[in-house]
């Protein structure tokens, strides 16, 4: 089993900036990717930046520019998003997702954290 962790959310004024890390942990062998999406009220949950095992990084276009996805260098476990300028539409439950090979085998399997809230205040 793989537990995901996320920190770092909070209320912000626009313009400001917030950064977010999620850690796993549990039974790894490698992890092939992890994304942070994000779900409004009353809206779907939508992919805002992922980092691939290789370093292929996506962004949605409402955050290029103003969004930093990275890994720590020493962990391939821990991602970060570095959150800046800010808006009151960045507001939303933010979530932690990655693709894990749990062993040697390629299996892939996808585990979700419990989500940490971002609140931006015009």
């Amino acid at each position: 089993q793989v537990q995901l962790v996320e920190s770092g959310g909070g209320l912000v004024q626009a313009g400001g900036s917030l950064r977010l890390s999620c850690a796993a942990s549990g039974t790894i062998f490698r992890v092939n990717a992890m994304d942070w999406y994000r779900q409004a009220p009353g809206k779907q949950r939508e992919l805002v930046a992922g980092i691939a095992s290789g370093g292929n990084i996506n962004y949605a276009d409402s955050v290029k520019g103003r969004f930093t996805i990275s890994r720590d260098s020493a962990k391939n476990t821990v991602v970060y998003l570095q959150m800046n300028t800010l808006k009151p539409e960045d507001t939303a439950v933010y979530y932690c997702n990655a693709r894990v090979q749990p062993t040697a085998v390629p299996n892939e399997y996808s585990y979700w954290g419990q989500g940490t809230q971002v609140t931006v205040s015009s």
